[in-house]
């Protein structure tokens, strides 16, 4: 087993992370989370129903809730994804063990991912029998996004390094962990907005209802945790909560543009650091702009998707800065 296959693996797992991700954010925001009342199965079934008599038994499993096949496809599709993904993420972990004695071959780094995963699967599980609690569902869409970030690190870390020359890169480590620390914490404040159905609670910009401070009510809209039992598909909060958790995305928005103001000055004066600060702009760029289109536009479903995914792009290139930046430099001389 060579250290180039282990490489493309844990590439493999990346993009197949990131399409997870994205099917995740297209079943959330089509409202069908729930399209498979029951976990890891579909009614019972290892796939959703497809004839007549499978769609009768299925009304029968759940008599209380309509049976909508086309939620049943996208949320098997999405758990399809993610059960491959837990077997690539399994076999990376064997690997690493195997290969444990050779040079550079991280160890910590592919367990640890094994038991996120593991965990997700669980927090997978929990948001359906806990009919889409908002705590479990953005931990959920942490957890993926954690997954992403830790496997693109994995990736990079066994990638065959070429030297690079003497630069002053090591002073930015301090710059881009605060950006992503910012980042991360949009992130949550993204999809507590997702999971609570906030997105549309100010549908103007970049005023909210005609106001720069209308009714909120943050009290009610940052209670994490409410009771069990509850339906929360379409969400339940009133006007003001879900006004008071957009505000507050807004606002990190705010933050995240003038850290990252700050971060891309420092990589664009300092040498060799010109191009990754220019792929940095330009998703931040992107992923503002989707953020608006979704406000202005009315939710249109590939904005909505799109930004999830851009928001996963946009951790990667901070792991990558971190790792250019982590790097020591080739010995002079």
């Amino acid at each position: 087993m060579t250290a180039k296959f282990y490489n493309r693996l844990a590439l493999i797992a990346v993009y197949l992370t990131f399409i997870v991700i994205v099917l995740g954010a297209w079943v959330r925001l089509t409202d069908a989370g729930l399209g498979c009342p029951d976990w890891p199965g579909c009614y019972g079934h290892l796939t959703w129903p497809q004839d007549e008599n499978a769609l009768a038994r299925a009304e029968q499993v759940r008599p209380e809730r309509n049976v909508d096949v086309g939620s049943a496809v996208r949320e098997m599709v999405h758990r399809y994804a993610a059960g491959i993904l837990g077997l690539i993420v399994l076999a990376l972990a064997v690997l690493a063990w195997r290969r444990r004695q050779q040079p550079g071959q991280p160890l910590l780094l592919p367990t640890g991912l094994l038991v996120l995963i593991i965990f997700q699967a669980a927090l997978g599980a929990w948001t359906v029998t806990m009919l889409l609690k908002p705590a479990i569902v953005l931990a959920h869409l942490a957890g993926g996004m954690l997954t992403f970030s830790l496997l693109v690190w994995l990736y990079l870390k066994t990638r065959v390094r070429q030297p690079r020359p003497n630069l002053p890169q090591r002073r930015l480590r301090w710059p881009l962990s605060i950006a992503l620390c910012v980042l991360i914490v949009q992130i949550l404040l993204g999809g507590w907005v997702s999971t609570n159905y906030a997105a549309l609670s100010c549908p103007d910009f970049p005023t909210c209802m005609g106001q720069w401070w209308p009714e909120a009510d943050f009290g009610e809209g940052f209670t994490l945790w409410r009771g069990v039992g509850v339906d929360y598909e379409g969400g339940i909060l009133d006007h003001d909560a879900r006004v008071a958790i957009h505000l507050t995305h807004r606002i990190g928005a705010l933050f995240v543009v003038a850290v990252f103001a700050w971060l891309l000055w420092q990589l664009f004066r300092t040498p060799g650091m010109g191009m990754p600060g220019a792929v940095l702009t330009v998703l931040l760029s992107v992923q503002i702009s989707f953020g608006i289109l979704n406000v202005v536009l009315g939710l249109p479903l590939w904005i909505a998707v799109a930004h999830n995914g851009m928001a996963a792009l946009l951790l990667a290139c901070m792991v990558w800065l971190l790792t250019l930046t982590g790097e020591r430099p080739a010995p002079s001389g």
